[in-house]
């Protein structure tokens, strides 16, 4: 899969200058991570369940 044609977003809670955040790519196998200001780097893919126990994580944070 090439994901540079993925549809990336970065959380709500990004700054407006857009520096410092990640961003994700949802698709139906997996959930893809990457740097905003690293977009050539290659990004890192998790399973959907391991999404959804990691987000549970950093919302009791």
């Amino acid at each position: 899969m090439n994901t540079s044609e993925l549809g990336w977003f970065k959380s709500s809670y990004s700054s407006a200058q857009g520096d410092d955040c990640v961003e994700i790519a949802v698709t139906e196998q997996a959930i893809h991570v990457r740097d905003s200001k690293e977009v050539t780097r290659p990004p890192f893919a998790v399973g959907r369940e391991e999404w959804a126990h990691f987000v549970a994580f950093a919302a009791e944070a």
